[in-house]
């Protein structure tokens, strides 16, 4: 099968410490003896990875290194990450695994359970975002930071791939005012006024909104990104037009009690980007690796 070239290789984006992961997690699952590698022993063998469920292929750099790690081991796609795999009809041959057999042995659990999440999210993720190009909308899908701790890197990675934008990375990525922050300083203009102190030219501020009024005192105290949460959708258009009108330079962002049904609801002219957590209760694909016999 030819191979379709990808368009984006978002490994590129992946930090000079990112392969310390894939240490944590081995450890996790091999942490004292590998009675299993014993009996297998150092024989060469070949593996198949099986797609056993449709879906966007993803995390293939972080199933590359596990093996990687190991030694002595190689990876062969047949699929480009990023594609779409049918297994509507059975599954599907997606890659070989050479090398030792307790090294690949060794690999498989954790390999698979990085790709299987990494594709869930990829998979959920790209639904959402082709949802919204069939509304010819002009803004952005987002995920959040409510990831798993341990798994940002791979679940933010599986948000490209599917072909959204990521939110803040972290904490220190932008401001985001919330609730609580509004609550324990005393106002939202009070928030913006502090976190003005030091974000300086080059972070947005984010101040997160339950009603018009608030909207626009964020606006007025300086918001960059104004998110409207928790609205119906159509006080959300009618709210975000109003925004616009007074503050046409403003990020207006939609997040809360949005789903896979209901998203194209949620999108309108004013509103810029639409936020949902995707890698939160998302379905995982199926993946198997077995030694070929």
């Amino acid at each position: 099968m030819a191979k379709r070239k990808r368009e984006h290789d978002f490994s590129h984006l992946l930090p000079p410490q990112w392969k310390n992961c894939i240490d944590q997690w081995l450890q996790e699952d091999i942490p004292s003896f590998d009675i299993g590698g014993f009996v297998v022993g150092e024989d060469p063998k070949a593996a198949t990875l099986f797609t056993k469920t449709s879906g966007v292929l993803c995390g293939c750099a972080f199933f590359d290194a596990v093996f990687e790690k190991l030694g002595g081991c190689e990876v062969e796609w047949l699929f480009e990450e990023g594609d779409f795999i049918d297994a509507s009809q059975g599954k599907v041959v997606t890659a070989r695994v050479r090398g030792p057999a307790r090294k690949v042995l060794l690999g498989e659990r954790t390999a698979l359970n990085i790709l299987s999440r990494a594709s869930g999210v990829a998979t959920v993720t790209r639904k959402a975002v082709e949802a919204a190009k069939r509304e010819r909308w002009h803004g952005m899908v987002a995920g959040t930071r409510k990831t798993t701790p341990g798994f940002r890197l791979v679940e933010k990675y599986a948000l490209l791939v599917g072909g959204a934008a990521t939110h803040r990375d972290n904490l220190s990525a932008m401001v985001m005012l919330k609730d609580n922050h509004v609550w324990a300083t005393g106002s939202i203009t009070n928030a913006v006024a502090k976190a003005k102190v030091c974000v300086g030219f080059s972070m947005k501020i984010e101040v997160e909104c339950s009603s018009e009024a608030e909207a626009m005192e964020a606006c007025k105290a300086g918001a960059d990104v104004v998110m409207l949460d928790n609205f119906k959708p159509a006080e959300l258009r009618e709210v975000a037009k109003h925004v616009k009108s007074s503050y046409p330079h403003v990020t207006i962002e939609a997040s809360g009690g949005i789903t896979e049904a209901t998203l194209a609801s949620f999108l309108g002219p004013h509103i810029d980007v639409v936020s949902k957590s995707f890698h939160q209760g998302y379905e995982c694909i199926d993946f198997s690796l077995k030694i070929d016999h």
